[in-house]
């Protein structure tokens, strides 16, 4: 089996076992992450933020719209990576790139995806 689609299975098992512990903490998370993404969709529409390859976003051009809407983004993901992580004896790293390939795939044309070797292109 690919590693990828390994990667992807596994993470898949994390985020469903991240998503079944309904602390007050992770709900708090998802709400403000839901309450974030018209923005973040329409920045990636206009290209000014891609998906990286450790699962965040970060800026494509000099000009960084919202930044406080991605950092508070990315921020939150960092803490649901950690979460997933501690839970299943891995590291955080592990769970971004699981979580980076798996939003790669799932991402709409024109979005720009940072693939493994570091290379940016738009899907």
């Amino acid at each position: 089996m690919p590693l990828a689609k390994m990667r992807f299975i596994l993470f898949l098992l994390l985020a469903g076992m991240f998503v079944s512990a309904h602390s007050v903490w992770s709900d708090s998370i998802k709400e403000r992450m839901l309450a974030r993404l018209p923005v973040i969709k329409e920045l990636k529409a206009q290209g000014l933020v891609g998906e990286n390859n450790k699962g965040f976003l970060e800026y494509r051009t000099g000009k960084k719209t919202k930044a406080d809407v991605i950092q508070a983004e990315n921020q939150d993901r960092s803490e649901v990576y950690k979460a997933i992580a501690t839970r299943q004896n891995t590291s955080a790293d592990f769970v971004g790139q699981t979580r980076a390939a798996q939003i790669a795939s799932n991402e709409p044309p024109g979005v720009w995806i940072q693939s493994g070797d570091g290379t940016w292109t738009k899907k």
